[in-house]
């Protein structure tokens, strides 16, 4: 089992920044990317961004250039940073870990998620 703790979410204005923090605790070894997902009120939950542990990453158009996925591997965490927010990125913000069972399976792993809102 993987635990994941999300944490930094908040009340942003419009323009603002937040920097989310993903801890990763357990069975961690084996685990082979980490991201970020989203689900605002009413909509289904969508990925915003992943990082595999070899330090490739992939974000969504819709947050290119505003967000940035990072990993430091010796502390076991994955952070978010997000610059010029916007009221439609306001959501609860989901962790993500993707682990490989021995048997070749892959399975994905999630936090509580964290609330973010950005709103004047």
């Amino acid at each position: 089992q993987v635990q994941l703790v999300e944490s930094g979410g908040g009340l942003v204005q419009p323009g603002g920044s937040l920097r989310l923090s993903c801890a990763a605790s357990g069975s961690i070894f084996s685990i082979t990317a980490m991201g970020w997902y989203r689900q605002a009120p009413g909509k289904q939950r969508e990925w915003v961004t992943s990082i595999t542990t070899g330090g490739s990453t992939n974000t969504a158009d819709s947050v290119k250039g505003r967000f940035t996925i990072s990993m430091d591997n010796a502390r076991n965490m994955v952070f978010l940073q997000m610059n010029s927010l916007k009221p439609e990125d306001t959501a609860v913000y989901y962790c993500n870990a993707v682990k490989r069972a021995d048997s070749g399976t892959y399975y994905d792993y999630w936090g509580q998620g964290t609330q973010v809102t950005v709103s004047s």
